[in-house]
């Protein structure tokens, strides 16, 4: 997940201009050059800059009058600029769950999530650091950023500054219980819950030694 200010400085320079055109629409240079009154060397080297990044790709190209051109489009770390409402349609069905079933189903439901969310996943083997690694990595995969520390009960810790899901996360912690099913299930250990839900969520997950 990229940074807000970068992405916001992003979207403010002429590069965030291309991005938003090609999120509108696939287009070549021409078309982009001149939507954005700017020559066509100058929209390739931001195309150049931006394909470097990773955030825009050549997907074929446009057979007409004259010579093939090149059509470009957003990758899908170019899409993942923008805003997704993921969180808000979780939270909206984990609040319509809990009015419709007991907690404990609830509870069965969300396990079953996140140990689906694990499908495809590579497990975790040898140390807990080892272990904890890959916890780290799976979170950056959702798009937090956490950190592992040692544990006094020989486990292992791992923080989150923020949450990946935080736009889901009630005081109930449903969605946190929802992250811990999904790190038990990669990490191969028990793993338990702590998240600090008291202001904007933050994870804290204890891997379990033994």
């Amino acid at each position: 997940m990229a940074d807000a200010r970068w992405t916001e400085r992003l979207f403010g320079s002429t590069r965030g201009r291309v991005i938003a055109l090609l999120r509108r629409s696939r287009s070549t240079v021409n078309e982009l050059a001149a939507e954005l009154a700017l020559t066509d060397n100058a929209v390739r080297a931001h195309l150049l800059a931006l394909e470097r990044d990773g955030l825009v790709e050549q997907r074929g190209v446009q057979r007409g009058v004259g010579k093939p051109a090149h059509v470009y489009a957003l990758s899908a770390d170019g899409e993942g600029l923008f805003p997704k409402a993921y969180g808000l349609v979780l939270r909206a069905m984990l609040v319509t769950l809990g009015e419709r079933l007991p907690a404990a189903s609830v509870d069965e439901i969300v396990a079953e999530t996140g140990r689906r969310l694990a499908e495809g996943l590579p497990r975790a083997s040898g140390s807990m650091e080892d272990r904890a690694a890959v916890a780290v990595a799976v979170l950056a995969e959702l798009g937090g950023v956490a950190r592992a520390e040692p544990d006094a009960g020989g486990g292992m810790r791992v923080l989150g500054d923020g949450c990946p899901l935080a736009q889901a996360v009630g005081g109930d912690g449903e969605v946190c219980r929802l992250a811990a099913a999904l790190l038990q299930e990669v990490t191969g250990v028990p793993v338990r819950e702590g998240c600090d839900r008291s202001g904007p969520p933050c994870c804290r997950f204890l891997l379990a030694a033994g």
